[in-house]
């Protein structure tokens, strides 16, 4: 059983579609027993990070996400839900994240001819063997939707990358935790792909 942790954000539905498309038992919870006797655990969402924070520590969800890394659930973020991992952002200057991993949060730089925020199809570079890349090729492209982006700070983590305006980590991964700034929910056959892997691990 897979749970999507719901905190109001936008954007639960069609993860939940996806997953139902690929034969998954899917829930969509805030209850904490619930989401700790999940096999795997998604905090999708699209929105501002400050008023995300707010949702999670509002339901206690924060609490319950540290406990899931912590018993190595398989978890994976999804755009907001990928920024919400990290220490702060710079959307919502003095939020805390969750901090469960390193990096910044920046805008995307303007530059000429690029619109902010960013809307649409990107190719990825692949790089240290992301599971969840498993059968995906090189340049392959997938779609995103936003105006904030990751810097990690350990390299090493991350596992896909794209240009827009900047150099941004697409996607990264430690441990049992997973996460993309892209939607592979939007990303048609290649994100099936990639939500079967984490589906699979």
């Amino acid at each position: 059983m897979i749970a999507i942790i719901d905190y109001d954000a936008g954007n639960i539905k069609s993860v939940e579609k996806a997953l139902i498309l690929l034969e998954q038992e899917v829930v969509i919870t805030r209850d904490r027993e619930q989401i700790l006797k999940a096999d795997k655990v998604i905090l999708p969402g699209v929105g501002a990070f400050g008023d995300a924070m707010g949702k999670l520590k509002q339901y206690g969800l924060d609490q319950v996400i540290h406990e899931v890394v912590e018993r190595e659930i398989p978890f994976l973020g999804i755009c907001l839900g990928l920024q919400l991992l990290f220490e702060s952002s710079g959307e919502a200057p003095g939020v805390e994240g969750l901090g469960i991993l390193k990096g910044q949060i920046l805008r995307i730089p303007d530059a000429e001819g690029l619109k902010i925020p960013h809307m649409g199809w990107n190719s990825l570079h692949l790089e240290h063997d992301g599971r969840l890349f498993k059968g995906i090729s090189e340049q392959t492209y997938v779609y995103f939707v936003h105006s904030y982006y990751l810097k990690a700070a350990e390299e090493q983590i991350v596992k896909a990358s794209t240009e827009y305006s900047t150099h941004i980590h697409a996607s990264v991964e430690q441990g049992n935790v997973f996460a993309c700034q892209f939607h592979p929910e939007k990303s048609s056959d290649v994100g099936l792909q990639i939500l079967k892997n984490f589906v699979e691990l």
